[in-house]
């Protein structure tokens, strides 16, 4: 007799979906060094983030200020933003190296991890490029800060892992989807930000299949762990997007700009829309504890 069909509805193992991935990468992948025309002109009245995403827009204080200093906030926050991202793609890094240290280097699921290890080098570069080619200083980290960003890659493990991806990557992919159509972006923007969505998108799914296929596997401790410290990067992000150094190098009161940036509507509106899609997922997982959701609700983020 012959053996039963196997359903066409069945999930595709961790390697399968990981195959279909590199694929991906070879279809459509970039280097930003050559990809992205560093030498072309800056526009003196475009933005480096659409108004809308600006933490003060929508204020009094942004509606006070002139085209000039809007844009010049729009640098900053930009700098501050790309700054961040260089930290955590480090952290990330440097837990799947970590990781695969203990796993079979013949698995697929291992070379797109290593992909993505190498997707995120090169987004690095060019989050550091664009930052010196808009004329800006990145914001470092304080020394405990960077002691922080050395000791999280031992704690991201397992489940944990792959919710530090979702909450580094998804937020910042759902704003710059929003983002990078904007026609008063600077063109330059526009590129770095279709080379991070395109490229982010496969870590996502990754990040997303990983969870899905661990979580029904999971013991109580450990999804109520995972289901609930994610919480703390609401008060991350609440502290990036109001970060007292971008206002301060714009010439405002840095804690009244924060402040009021704090208190904004519209700014609560923005974060919303960029959390929506992870808190969805989150919930769909089971991975959306009690303490997350009311951490990330008094970040602003639901």
């Amino acid at each position: 007799m012959s053996a039963p069909a196997t359903s066409h509805t069945a999930a595709p193992t961790r390697d399968a979906f990981a195959d279909r991935l590199l694929k991906g990468s070879v279809k459509k992948s970039f280097a930003p060094v050559v990809d992205i025309d560093w030498d072309a002109p800056l526009d003196p009245d475009k933005f480096f983030l659409p108004p809308k995403t600006v933490s003060l827009y929508g204020t009094p204080l942004w509606d006070s200020m002139t085209r000039q200093q809007q844009i010049e906030l729009s640098r900053q926050e930009l700098a501050n933003t790309l700054s961040a991202g260089i930290w955590f793609e480090n952290i990330l890094n440097q837990a799947l190296l970590r990781k695969m240290m203990h796993q079979d280097p013949t698995a697929r699921a291992t070379h797109y991890e290593l992909t993505e290890l190498g997707d995120e080098t090169r987004h690095m570069v060019m989050f550091g490029k664009a930052i010196d080619r808009i004329g800006a200083k990145p914001v470092r980290p304080k020394r405990y800060q960077r002691i922080i960003i050395n000791a999280l890659p031992f704690a991201f493990q397992g489940s944990l892992l792959w919710v530090a991806a979702l909450v580094g990557e998804e937020i910042f992919d759902s704003l710059q989807r929003q983002m990078m159509d904007d026609p008063e972006l600077q063109p330059l923007v526009q590129r770095l930000m279709r080379i991070h969505v395109t490229e982010e998108a496969r870590h996502i799914q990754f990040a997303r299949d990983g969870l899905r296929k661990r979580t029904p596997h999971m013991g109580r401790l450990s999804r109520l762990w995972a289901a609930n410290i994610h919480g703390a990067g609401g008060l991350f992000f609440r502290h990036l997007f109001t970060n007292r150094v971008q206002y301060a190098r714009v010439g405002l009161d840095a804690r009244q700009a924060r402040r009021i940036a704090r208190s904004s509507a519209h700014r609560h509106e923005v974060q919303v829309s960029g959390f929506a899609p992870l808190a969805a997922f989150l919930t769909e997982v089971g991975l959306m504890g009690p303490i997350a959701r009311r951490v990330w609700k008094r970040s602003g983020f639901l």
